[in-house]
């Protein structure tokens, strides 16, 4: 198993064999000498933490073509020693399987992103992710814009500055304008986290900062490619194109 680039989210162990969808690795007892660990955000205390690896299981849905594996590690944090759950998606696309960083599945988890969206941009959203589980709040607005730029710049609008991308990309019909909307929110909101004025970023808009920009990135690397597949499955029987989003039925 490839080891993840830096040491977020390294995991030391042996491999785990893919194929068996409950296959369960590393389970050990918790007064273990020596215990695999994996960095996170513990999301029980907020702190950085070297979290013990108390067992963990991929799930490797064979019938599903396509499906990216999932491992699921049981973790205890070193400092609140509280329990928590996280899993990474696998990347396949590499000679052997690359976990990437991980998300919290329990308490309160997040969501992994989506392969779909490209690795600069969700490097860019996870930083944001991460800042966000710091209450670093005006940093995560920060990032938050940076995902927007490198948005803009993978669909081809290196306008500067950032509202100019943006008018670009609602005009080459990339975005329609309820995500316009959305996005030159975002961008306003970044530009009050980058300029000191005095003004406290508040973890609630910090945290709709995330969400809208995960929705946008979603609608445009996600939705958009499942309704397309959606509609050529359609044509290959022959059958009337869906109507889309903004199209009325019939």
């Amino acid at each position: 198993m490839a080891e993840p680039s830096g040491t977020f989210g390294a995991r030391f162990g042996p491999a785990i064999p893919p194929g068996n969808p409950m296959a369960l690795a590393n389970a050990r007892p918790h007064d273990d000498a020596v215990l695999e660990t994996l960095g996170v955000i513990c999301p029980r205390c907020a702190q950085p933490s070297a979290a013990q690896v108390m067992g963990s299981m991929i799930w490797d849905s064979s019938e599903d073509f396509g499906a990216a594996p999932e491992l699921y590690s049981l973790l205890r944090c070193e400092h609140c020693h509280g329990p928590s759950v996280v899993f990474q998606i696998g990347d396949r696309w590499v000679a052997e399987t690359l976990w990437l960083r991980p998300s919290v599945a329990w308490p309160s988890g997040s969501r992994s992103l989506s392969l779909s969206i490209p690795e600069a941009i969700r490097n860019e959203l996870e930083e944001a992710r991460t800042c966000f589980n710091s209450k670093a709040y005006r940093a995560t607005t920060v990032m938050v814009g940076r995902a927007l730029e490198a948005f803009c710049a993978d669909k081809g609008a290196n306008t500067k500055p950032l509202h100019a991308a943006l008018q670009r990309l609602a005009a080459g019909n990339v975005i329609d304008q309820r995500l316009l909307e959305w996005a030159q929110g975002l961008r306003a909101l970044r530009n009050d986290g980058a300029h000191f004025s005095g003004d406290q970023i508040s973890a609630e808009d910090a945290a709709d900062a995330l969400e809208l920009a995960e929705a946008l990135l979603d609608y445009v690397y996600v939705f958009t490619a499942r309704y397309d597949a959606f509609s050529a499955r359609r044509a290959e029987k022959g059958l009337a194109p869906a109507p889309g989003p903004n199209q009325p039925s019939p």
